[in-house]
């Protein structure tokens, strides 16, 4: 993702800040020059930048700094508030609420992913319990009903369109009415692009937005313009009241940085980003966790809501019950690919971790861990359920594997690939064996395991080394807080 290359370059040029024995202009200078050409080349407006570079300096007067002071802090801390500053509009998203049917409108021009971006949003909240419904009032673009009728079938998400109607206006209050009689609360209106902001099109936004009342109007818009966003997102404001701002195709171009600063220069709020093309691959765009993630310092309050989306809030203290007591089974590890899938990308997952980024996540990479999973969980369908809950390897006989191999289409080798896998997951949980669960609520029992000699027993190798070490560890461990954060991330008590 090119985001993952901005955000590694600026981890980059701090982390070479902090292995200089003294910090002084100098080394500042050089900091700040990096960060400086890593911004402009994701296209975001040099006034911006050269502010941003000033006001650092204001902030960090080595000179004035007292010897006692963490230089390499204050400096981290002065870049996280200014990248913070730049991409904050300064007022906050309309808050869609839940209970009573609420109109969101979208608009932009052809090209920009609309249609996509409309089930995107739909499926976000139908998962968090909302009960969505698309509307198509896309007369002008050939195919714009197939494609959104498509999309929505994938995501079963209620839709209305016509084939024959040509008036916009008509399809989007029939489809309004029809759906706020199904009860539903979140009904989303497609409406008709452009190749160009021209009259025909703010004309058509403007009928549809009278005639629907929408409570949201939003804006979708794509970031490989890059500084262009910003008299895009002004247009589209004068014609019609954008509430909110998409931005779509982050994945793929260079440009992504200075889009979303263009954006909050016109103080829209930017509420999700799209970071590829399948559903999941959209993220809730909130200035400071997607900073903090950015430097490579993490987002583990995103990255609990992600873990208590996909498990069950009434598994998770079952789930580190067994693992405490040594029980990992066939079962567990299939359980935990599952969630891993349902987390989305593993690249998105991985920069939610302090000391990781996206770009740990070699590009191709991702794919291919992903179709491990489903190999592996397409063999564990065909095995028996004595054999998933066993924690004896053993009982899986030179014939047992041979059936599994049959029963899943795979070859005998890949079946023992999976067992290998197996061991040597159960080899990393087994040394959580005897980590003491508290009751909920009771953090002290807890605390007194988790320290980084314990973690550093559990984590692979390779992934010590990447953060550093056990001093990279214990860095990390002070980065995610108390262990009453880390259980909260597991729902095992004490979390709000």
């Amino acid at each position: 993702m090119v985001l993952a290359q901005l955000g590694g370059s600026i981890s980059r040029a701090l982390q070479q800040m902090s292995n200089a024995t003294i910090i002084d202009e100098k080394v500042l200078n050089e900091c700040l020059n990096e960060i400086t050409r890593a911004l402009l080349q994701a296209d975001v407006q040099f006034k911006l930048v050269r502010d941003m570079s000033t006001n650092i300096k204001k902030i960090v007067n080595l000179e004035d700094l007292a010897a006692g002071h963490n230089k390499r802090r204050i400096i981290q801390q002065a870049v996280y508030n200014e990248l913070c500053k730049i991409l904050d509009p300064g007022k906050p998203a309309y808050t869609l609420k839940k209970g009573k049917p609420s109109v969101v409108m979208f608009v932009g021009l052809q090209g920009a992913g609309k249609t996509t971006t409309c089930t995107k949003y739909a499926y976000h909240h139908q998962k968090r319990g909302w009960k969505p419904a698309l509307v198509c009032a896309d007369t002008f673009r050939a195919g714009a009903f197939d494609q959104l009728k498509q999309n929505a079938t994938k995501a079963k998400i209620p839709f209305y369109g016509s084939y024959t109607e040509s008036d916009p206006v008509k399809i989007a209050v029939d489809g309004v009415e029809t759906f706020k009689k199904e009860n539903c609360d979140l009904i989303i209106v497609d409406t008709s692009g452009r190749h160009k902001q021209e009259a025909a099109l703010f004309e058509e936004m403007r009928q549809v937005s009278e005639a629907t009342k929408p409570d949201l109007v939003i804006f979708v818009m794509d970031s490989s313009i890059g500084q262009a966003a910003f008299d895009q997102a002004q247009a589209f404001r004068q014609s019609v009241a954008v509430g909110a701002v998409i931005v779509t195709k982050m994945d793929g171009h260079a440009k992504g940085g200075g889009a979303l600063s263009a954006v909050a220069a016109t103080k829209s709020p930017v509420i999700f980003i799209g970071t590829g093309e399948h559903m999941d691959e959209f993220e809730v765009f909130d200035v400071k966790p997607f900073v903090s993630r950015l430097l490579g310092m993490g987002d583990l309050s995103g990255l609990v809501n992600k873990i208590q989306d996909v498990v069950p809030m009434d598994q998770q203290p079952e789930l580190l019950q067994k693992l405490s007591e040594g029980h990992f089974t066939l079962r567990i590890m299939y359980e935990q690919f599952q969630n891993m899938l349902k987390m989305g990308p593993l690249g998105q997952v991985f920069s939610m971790l302090p000391g990781f980024s996206a770009e740990m996540m070699p590009q191709g990479r991702e794919k291919e861990s992903q179709a491990k999973f489903k190999r592996y969980m397409t063999m564990m369908d065909s095995m028996t359920d004595e054999e998933l809950d066993s924690t004896n390897p053993k009982i899986l006989t030179e014939s047992r594997i041979m059936r599994i191999a049959r029963g899943s289409g795979r070859l005998v080798h890949e079946v023992m690939e999976m067992l290998e896998e197996y061991k040597r997951l159960a080899k990393i949980f087994s040394k959580m064996k005897g980590l003491k669960i508290p009751k909920k609520g009771d953090m002290s029992s807890l605390s007194r395991n988790m320290n980084a000699q314990n973690m550093s027993k559990v984590l692979p190798p390779q992934m010590l080394k990447q953060i550093g070490g056990m001093g990279g560890l214990q860095n990390l461990m002070k980065q995610m807080g108390s262990a009453k954060d880390m259980m909260g991330m597991f729902g095992g008590g004490g979390g709000e």
